[in-house]
């Protein structure tokens, strides 16, 4: 033996994203949440964050007030519902291979608890890395690593008009792609007969 046993791959580890937001959906306890949560999946993680309600609070309380109270909620909801939450996880982990991370929604407050930092090795070239050496430099990143994360969070942050901008270049290309010549591969070579 080789120590396979140590390393076995989790029997659903390349299951797709379907089939563990299926399974996710559900394993949940009934009434965890007070509506169908969101779950999104990626090789690492899921991540599970559902509404929790709106806390009743006295009448004429103000935007803090309101904040303070939404807060307290999830505060409460993490608590009174962490053991039901660690045996779905575990059940997760075991089929897929990936750690639940759980967030919930109280009013116009959102929370993320338990979530997952996974390492990304990326190779960047000098320019690349002279952009996280300015962010670390100008005090906005503490060193490279957070430089990357904060370079990420600002494309996500614009990512829908970027995107859509993205999505309209390409279909423009491919569109004087087709109003091209044909290429040589699709042209009768000499001493080629034309089909008929």
């Amino acid at each position: 033996m080789h120590g396979t046993d140590h390393h076995r791959r989790s029997p659903g580890a390349g299951a797709s994203s379907s089939e563990i937001t299926g399974w996710v959906s559900g394993a949940l306890p009934p009434n965890l949440f007070s509506a169908v949560p969101t779950i999104e999946v990626d090789r690492n993680e899921i991540l599970v964050i559902g509404d929790i309600g709106v806390p009743e609070v006295p009448e004429g309380l103000d935007a803090e007030g309101i904040a303070a109270a939404e807060q307290a909620r999830i505060a409460r909801f993490r608590e009174e519902t962490r053991q039901r939450r660690i045996a779905v996880a575990q059940q997760a982990e075991a089929r897929y291979g990936r750690t639940i991370s759980w967030g919930a929604t109280a009013g116009a407050t959102t929370r993320r608890f338990t979530t997952v930092r996974a390492t990304v090795a990326a190779r960047l070239d000098l320019d690349q890395r002279k952009v996280l050496d300015h962010l670390v430099a100008a005090g906005i990143a503490e060193h490279r690593g957070q430089a990357l994360a904060w370079c990420v969070d600002l494309v996500r942050q614009n990512e829908e008009a970027w995107l859509s901008r993205l999505k309209e270049a390409l279909k423009n290309l491919e569109q004087t792609a087709t109003e091209g010549p044909a290429s040589p591969a699709s042209t009768p070579g000499e001493g080629d007969s034309p089909t008929t």
